[in-house]
């Protein structure tokens, strides 16, 4: 089989395209074979070295994926040669990514696509989604499981509404019943947002964003989904409600927050930290099931239309893919696999 592989960390030239025996599943395991491979920031820092050494004489990178169950291990149950699933930590702790026509998973880490949903819609979900997933159920005045009506009556900030997380945010916010309000830098994102499906769309860079976020939501914002803590923390602190929770999952911006002690003790503030790495098994399930409950609802649209274009690359340019997520793409890398 075709595989990406890299046997040392550094730029995006490591990565080469190498032939490679078809893996055999175990216990407990299904392989797949990969239409779509999506990437995300995290598969270039793992390559890149910045996150942790390689813990394997040769990795082939990418955590998300969409495709075929090709074969299943002694102990698989639930899933069946010839199902469409998707996937996400396909890489974690493991040597097997998805930039490989076949891969061999733990099964608890694929999900069956509904019918109908495309290899794109699978290969986009992942860390997005189960990131934006987690991140709107940590509030400790609201759900800890998504469906329609699950978020009614609640306010939803989204920090950076035109990012992978921030869409998957949005969207889910928007079919659990949220008022939906993001923040954006400029006029093209804001097109991309409300493509998403944001009720309320504010460039950060212009005006009075606590003001215009106050307007749409008096009271206060129940939860934040933050990007940039480092950067935000003080916009968030102005427009939360009392007993708000800010919920953190990436880093952009820098890598320390002051915090204000006093004024979020006033509030009751919340300040939840997320990596999805880490946040346990019983997140992980949920998460899956309630993001394919979404999407056989059809809320989780991926393109243009959607607010999150598709840029695609072969998999022998997958060092191209990669190099563009960390360049800051706007929208969905995605690698063509099958």
């Amino acid at each position: 089989m075709k595989s990406i592989v890299y046997s040392q960390t550094g730029p995006a030239s490591v990565l080469r395209l190498e032939e490679r025996p078809i893996p055999e599943p175990g216990a407990g395991e299904v392989r797949l074979r990969v239409v779509v491979s999506g990437v995300n920031p995290t598969d270039w820092k793992s390559r890149s070295g910045s996150t942790a050494a390689l813990a394997f004489p040769e990795a082939t990178p990418n955590q998300d994926g969409a495709g075929i169950v090709d074969a299943v291990g002694p102990g698989v149950v639930d899933l069946a040669v010839g199902d469409r699933v998707w996937t996400c930590m396909a890489a974690q702790q493991r040597p097997t990514g998805t930039a490989q026509e076949f891969t061999v998973l733990p099964q608890e880490r694929v999900t069956r696509l509904p019918d109908g949903v495309s290899f794109d819609v699978g290969a986009s979900l992942g860390v997005p989604a189960v990131t934006a997933h987690r991140a709107l159920t940590v509030a400790e005045d609201g759900p800890r499981r998504l469906a329609p009506g699950a978020l009614a009556g609640r306010t939803v900030l989204v920090s950076g509404g035109a990012g992978a997380v921030g869409h998957a945010a949005i969207q889910l916010a928007r079919w659990a019943g949220a008022t939906v309000v993001t923040t954006v830098s400029g006029p093209e994102k804001a097109r991309l947002a409300t493509a998403a499906g944001a009720h309320h769309v504010v460039n950060y860079r212009e005006g009075d964003p606590a003001a215009a976020i106050r307007e749409v939501a008096p009271d206060g914002v129940d939860l934040v989904v933050e990007v940039a803590l480092g950067q935000n923390l003080e916009l968030d602190q102005a427009v939360v409600r009392p007993r708000a929770s800010i919920a953190s999952y990436a880093d952009d911006g820098g890598g320390e927050v002051r915090v204000d002690i006093r004024a979020n003790m006033v509030l009751n503030t919340r300040l939840q930290f997320i990596l999805m790495y880490t946040m346990g098994a019983q997140a992980l399930a949920a998460a899956a099931e309630d993001v394919t409950a979404a999407l056989r609802d059809g809320a989780l649209g991926v393109g243009e239309e959607h607010g999150l274009p598709l840029l695609r690359f072969p998999l022998e340019q997958t060092a191209q893919a990669h190099d563009a997520v960390e360049a800051g793409a706007v929208g969905k890398v995605l690698v063509d696999v099958g």
